[in-house]
């Protein structure tokens, strides 16, 4: 059988609930397990770089045209989503590590896999592939601020400023330096550039895979023998992933875009940024970032079962607007 990237991209789903099976068995059984999150890093950074080479940057002004949607996606993600969140927060007050988690988690929108959910439910996946430059650029500075206000002085008490920035710098900032380079390599119609680009672009699922693999065989031993945290925020993640859908569709209704759009829009307030995340929650110092690690995972394997449930439901929630 002839195996393509697409072929690959459209069945990530069914690869990431395996891995995820695979990982927590492999994590209960052996007890060296939780060597591998020495490997965490470097996978999550190889990942974030192939992830970014297929985020179009070099094309962000010609995406903007479409000034209605972008809109509606921005004020979705960051206006009407951390004020949804702060919400949540308050009705399930938590410990400010866990609060910390779930912030981290909830406040990022995703910038990767949404683009083939989003096509699945029959939206505009490629509104959505060209909101992702500015999505990214928005939460990375967005993010300092809302956990500021909404954890306030505690925050500074819980991140270590030094392992925080290091990590931003070594996971995020050189990947995506890397990955404008690569793409800027490939447009001057360089032959190795676009080997390597179009390389990258298989990249994705089988890291995001083996990200998974990685830390849940690593962390769910501290998750097995301190269940009590994962079982606080699970209720908190079902509730965002039931209403997030809907401030999508609010936020499209508010800035009058088409079906196809309000579906994007639904799909992007949805589904949340855990990877990217990761390696910030894994700079907070040991054992906290074990369990930030463990909290920000936990709302991705309640996110990918929602998702399924989403590329149904979507469609037919958005089916009247005009």
């Amino acid at each position: 059988m002839h195996v393509t990237r697409e072929k690959i991209e459209e069945n990530q789903v069914s690869i990431y609930i395996v891995t995820l099976i695979v990982a927590v068995f492999v994590g209960l059984t052996y007890k060296n397990s939780h060597v591998a999150e020495k490997t965490i890093e470097p996978i999550i950074g190889i990942l974030l770089y192939s992830m970014f080479c297929q985020i179009p940057f070099l094309e962000l002004k010609q995406a903007l045209k479409n000034s209605n949607f972008f809109k509606a996606i921005l004020f979705g993600n960051f206006v009407l989503i951390p004020l949804f969140v702060w919400g949540l927060i308050s009705i399930f007050p938590m410990t400010p590590i866990i609060t910390l988690g779930i912030l981290l988690v909830l406040l990022t929108p995703c910038i990767d896999y949404v683009i083939v959910f989003s096509h699945l439910g029959k939206s505009n996946s490629k509104a959505v592939l060209a909101s992702t430059p500015l999505l990214f650029i928005f939460q990375m500075l967005l993010l300092p601020l809302y956990l500021w206000v909404l954890l306030g002085k505690e925050t500074i008490d819980i991140i270590e400023v030094t392992p925080f920035v290091k990590a931003f710098i070594y996971l995020i900032v050189i990947p995506f330096l890397l990955s404008i380079v690569t793409q800027m390599v490939s447009k001057s119609n360089n032959r190795s550039g676009k080997a390597i680009l179009n390389f990258s672009s298989w990249l994705p699922v089988p890291f995001m895979a083996l990200t998974f693999f990685v830390v849940i065989a690593s962390q769910i031993g501290v998750l097995y023998h301190n269940p009590t945290p994962i079982l606080k925020v699970v209720p908190a993640y079902i509730i965002f992933a039931i209403i997030a859908p809907l401030i999508g569709k609010l936020s499209a209704k508010l800035f009058k875009v088409d079906v196809y759009d309000s579906r994007a829009i639904s799909f992007s307030t949805a589904t949340r940024n855990s990877l990217v995340v990761l390696p910030l929650a894994l700079a907070l110092p040991a054992p906290d970032n074990q369990l930030v690690a463990i909290i920000i995972v936990t709302q991705t394997i309640v996110e990918i079962f929602f998702e399924l449930i989403y590329i149904k439901i979507i469609p037919l929630l958005t089916k009247e607007i005009k």
